[in-house]
């Protein structure tokens, strides 16, 4: 029986030391593998897939907290039955969940399901909030680099039809990708 532990973070900004120094605290890891700045929702992570193909019979699959192995309850509901699959146990240090029994099995489902209500409630409240800006006239993103004098530039050369595509971006001084958009706009 080996044991092994598992630290992810999402993006290259984030730091892993508070996971780290959780590991540090377990006797008897036998090999840390860290993915990251890779996010959670990738199907494939190399130290992830490296772990996966080395687990054996007996092993076990230590993590910070839970998810750090997938994004959402299916993700991570998959990432324990891939370990569960190999014969290797899985546990999450916060959580306190040990799937070496029935009871952390249940309690992993039943944990993996509310984080992912609290995903989805963030997500939809985002939504409603995206909307009531919206409605009062406020719209996110990047400001568009086409005003009204631009956008009746490219309209009246578009029309004349004297110029390509390519010399209209430039006249206008946009982009040809930002032209083919406002054109579909048209």
């Amino acid at each position: 029986m080996s044991r092994y532990a598992y630290i992810r973070t999402s993006t290259k900004d984030q730091n892993a030391d508070l996971q780290r120094d959780a590991i540090a605290k377990i006797d008897g890891i036998k090999r840390v593998y860290a993915d990251e700045g890779v996010s959670g929702t990738l199907a494939s992570r190399p130290d992830w897939d490296r772990l996966i193909d080395r687990l054996e019979e007996g092993d076990e699959v230590i993590v910070w907290k839970f998810d750090r192995i997938g994004r959402n309850t299916m993700n991570v509901l998959e990432a324990v039955k891939t370990i569960t699959d190999k014969g290797a146990a899985f546990r999450s240090l916060t959580e306190q969940i040990d799937t070496s029994g029935p009871m952390g099995q249940a309690m992993l489902t039943i944990m993996a399901a509310f984080a992912q209500l609290e995903r989805d409630t963030i997500a939809e409240r985002t939504r409603a909030g995206l909307l009531a800006a919206k409605a009062k006239g406020k719209i996110g993103g990047r400001p568009s680099v086409v005003d009204a004098k631009k956008l009746a530039t490219i309209k009246k050369l578009v029309a004349s039809g004297d110029h390509s595509r390519a010399d209209i971006a430039r006249m206008v001084g946009v982009s040809p990708a930002t032209l083919y958009r406002v054109i579909a706009t048209l």
